[in-house]
Parts: C-alpha cells; structure tokens; sequence
C-alpha cells in the first residue's frame, strides 16, 4: 500500500488499491489522511497522531487482533496506513512461528556474513604485516594485494607506494656510490700514470745512498697504494652496479654522448703526453642497452690501456658505428700491440707483468648488451679493442624460407670445391 502512496495520492487511484489488496473488507488496509472512508479504521487517534509525529512504524493492540501503523510522507501531510491482523488460535501461532524462524535465519546469516568480512580483514591485516616484516628484514622486493575493508585496502596500497619509493632510494643511493666510485677512479688513472713515469723503484740491484734508497721506497710505496685503491675502487664499482642492474634490470644510454663525455678528460690527458687523437663517429645519438656509467668505466678501462702501455706520444682514436644490428666501439692505438689477444681476453692480464688491461669491465658490460669485445692489428698498427653492443633499435632480420634450402646447396658446392679458400673471381667485362 505505501508503494501505491508513493505512486499516486489520487483518491480515487488509491481506492482501487485498497480494493484489490484483498477479498475481506475487515482485513483490507485503511488510509487515514487522504479523505478516504476511515470508517473501517481500528486505530486509535492518538496511535496515528503518535505514528504522524515519529514517523516510524507502530504495532498496536486493538479488539480482536493487533494493527500495524505505518506514516506515508507526501509532501507537506502525512498519511498512515492501518494494516489489521485479526487474532486466530491456529493462524496467529504460526505466524508468531514463521516470524520466528525468520529472525533466526536472519540472525544467522548475520553471523555468516560478519564471519566472512572479519576473516578477510583479519587476513588483510595479517599479509600486510607479513610483508612489513618482510621489509624490515631487507626485502623490498615484496608487495601486497590491497583487500578486505576500504581503510586496510587503502593502507595495502600506501605500503606499496613506500615499498616503491625504498626501491627508488636505495637503487639512487646505490647510483650515487657507483658514479662517485668512478669519479675517483679518473683522477686515480692520471695518478697511476704519473706513478709509472717516475724513476725506477728498483734496489736490488746497484748500490744507493741512504737518501736515494728511500726516494725509491717511497715511489714504491705511492705505486702499490695506487694498484691497491684501484682494486678496492673496481670491487665497488662492480659490487654497486651488479646490485643496481639486478634491481632495476638494464638500462639505456647514448654511446655517442658517452665517448664525447669521457673524451673531454682523455683529450687533456693525452695533450700532457703530447698523443695525437681524434674521435670518429659520435656526432649522432646511438643509443645501447648499458647503463651510462657502466659504458663510461669500460672506456676509461680500455683508453687507460692505450695510456699504461704505450709510450709517450703515440697516436690513438676512438670511433663509433652502428650497422648489422650491432653498435661497435672501436679504440686504436699507434702502440706495439698485444701479443697474445686471446689470452689478453681470456684473462684479462697483459704480457708486462702489470695487474691487468681492464678488459674484463669491457667483456663484461658487452656481454650484459649482448654484445662481445674482440682485438686485433689495428690500422695504426697497435692494438685495436672492439667493443660490439647490441642495436635496441636494429630492425629484426626477415627469415628467408629458403634458407635451409640455400644453406644445404652451399654447403655441398663447399665440400665440392675440396679446400678452395677464397670463392672464385668474376671474370672482368671486356
């Protein structure tokens, strides 16, 4: 009936309604407010005063059974509408027993639902310190599904958002240390190098004053602590990268910016030493699957070589290209060269006793693109140390559905030809 209301408050409309609610007219509802006949109504005036003024849904005692008040707003007045329940000895107890049965169904499915929402709050609450603790003990790797009520699904997106930002500031801490490392090794190099051009610090052979033994002690000294802060520089550099690549998986850099950067203190160096240079190639942007510093500490690894075991004065260049899917870094030098290139690249250790050409940092950041380091004569006739980094940009080679076809035909003209070397010259046109 109060739906009726809330459709139309036409009498005539609401009349129809009262009608079609049920045969018996003393069970029928009655409407008190819209004019309508009251007559039938049980309900006391002061009941539907009381239902008017609180608005809320009154049950009371009436002769013969009970009525159930419910107010109806429309607007400025309120209307009531009687329901009137009759008493009876066998319907009335079985209603009392389905109303009953109805509270207890609704009681449990009460408990049902308040079961299952305070489980997934109790086991939001228990992943999210789970995954604190975790992070407490050095894992920031860990996240946590946001669930369970807004305020902990809220709190599970927060934790991931610190856990984010720990990520970023440890992996810049990391950065910092790693950059600051390869800092100090530039200057060290100049250092070393100026150690090297020193007097010999030989005394076993020979007879030196007091004075003269001691000059050389100390060159001594100031070279091996040279060799050994490189070393301790090297394992921190390594140590840093490897945790930051790990962290944050590879990054990117333009190898042109990169030789031009790292030239600029190699080109003073070099005109200390009076050494010719030039750099070929590094006029466009190259991009390469390497951390910026990584590719920078390969450089100065390989161009400190030319420096460490070249004399004063020789030539060296540095180019940059890009074709067949590769990026190739190609330093040179006007030196002796290297007499063992494969163990060279096998060991990192040069034929002169030093501590090592540095081509490990080079193997290394190579293989991390992809890439390789190979050495060969160079056109200045030294050494030539070729760093090949993978394109990110290289267009993927088109696979040919005859290859295996062509590559069976070429490999039986191959074992036809029995040792032939070099594929036969066209003749010349005329």
């Amino acid at each position: 009936m109060t739906g009726a209301l809330a459709v139309s408050t036409d009498p005539a409309v609401v009349r129809r309604a009262v009608e079609a609610s049920g045969d018996d007219p003393a069970t029928r509802p009655v409407v008190h407010g819209l004019g309508l006949d009251e007559s039938a109504g049980r309900a006391r005036p002061a009941d539907l005063d009381r239902a008017r003024s609180e608005r809320r849904s009154l049950v009371v005692d009436v002769a013969g059974g009970v009525v159930r008040l419910d107010p109806v707003v429309l607007g400025d007045r309120t209307a009531v509408v009687e329901v009137f329940v009759p008493e009876s000895d066998g319907g009335l107890g079985g209603r009392w027993l389905l109303l009953f049965g109805v509270a207890a169904a609704l009681a449990g499915a009460a408990v049902l639902v308040v079961d299952r929402v305070a489980a997934r709050a109790v086991e939001s609450a228990q992943g999210l310190a789970r995954a604190a603790l975790a992070v407490g003990d050095g894992d920031l790797g860990v996240r946590v599904e946001p669930s369970g009520p807004r305020e902990l699904a809220e709190a599970g997106h927060a934790f991931n958002r610190m856990a984010d930002r720990l990520v970023v500031s440890r992996t810049d801490e990391r950065e910092l240390v790693a950059d600051l490392s390869h800092r100090l090794r530039t200057p060290l190099t100049v250092l070393r190098l100026d150690a090297e051009a020193l007097e010999s610090d030989d005394t076993s052979v020979g007879t030196f004053s007091e004075a003269e033994l001691d000059r050389r002690r100390t060159i001594r000294r100031i070279r091996q602590a040279i060799v050994t802060l490189e070393g301790e520089i090297d394992v921190l550099i390594k140590t840093t990268r490897k945790a930051v690549t790990h962290e944050t998986g590879p990054a990117m850099c333009d190898v042109s910016e990169v030789v031009r950067d790292r030239m600029v203190f190699w080109a003073a160096l070099a005109g200390d030493q009076n050494r010719p240079h030039r750099v070929i190639g590094a006029q466009l942007r190259i991009p390469a699957p390497v951390p910026r510093a990584e590719l920078a500490a390969a450089l100065d690894a390989v161009i400190g070589n030319v420096f460490r075991y070249t004399p004063q004065g020789t030539a060296f260049e540095v180019a940059v290209s890009r074709r067949d899917g590769y990026v190739a870094i190609r330093i040179d030098d006007a030196g002796p060269g290297i007499a063992n290139p494969d163990r060279a690249l096998r060991r990192g250790a040069s034929d002169q006793g030093s501590t090592g050409l540095g081509l490990d940092i080079a193997k290394r950041v190579a293989l991390q693109a992809n890439g390789s380091v190979s050495i060969d004569r160079a056109r200045l006739g030294g050494a030539s140390v070729v760093m090949l980094l993978a394109d990110p940009e290289a267009a993927p080679r088109q696979v040919n559905r005859f290859g295996l076809v062509g590559r069976m035909a070429r490999e039986a003209r191959e074992q036809k030809s029995a040792g032939r070397r070099w594929p036969r010259q066209r003749p010349s046109a005329g």
